[in-house]
């Protein structure tokens, strides 16, 4: 519900830990707006939302591409791929040793 007008520039002003955008600056030619949080983001950029705002910008002519990074937690597994492993039979502990190699499952409590 913004009118920012044609896209000028699209700039990650900050990005969290795991590298997702927290506060981008886009440009238009009728003003110039900065968002402040991650999932209002992903909600102006996308009708159904994107589902990460772990992204690079690339603005060329009239075209502005966004070039995803992952829809996950930004740990290193990947969703669907875990979903897809579990389909085919893999248990929880193979799972996570095949996205998280070397690590030692341990039973804490």
């Amino acid at each position: 519900g913004v009118k920012i007008g044609e896209i000028r520039s699209m700039e990650p002003l900050e990005r969290g830990a795991s590298g997702r955008i927290v506060r981008l600056r886009i440009e238009g030619s009728l003003r110039t707006l900065v968002v402040g949080k991650e999932l209002e983001i992903r909600r102006l950029l996308s009708d159904s939302h994107l589902k990460s705002s772990a992204f690079e910008v690339r603005i060329e002519g009239e075209t502005v591409t966004l070039e995803g990074r992952g829809w996950g937690h930004g740990v290193g597994l990947c969703q669907i791929g875990a979903a897809v492993m579990g389909d085919r039979g893999y248990k929880y502990d193979e799972i996570l040793l095949h996205y998280f190699s070397g690590a030692q499952l341990e039973k804490m409590y």
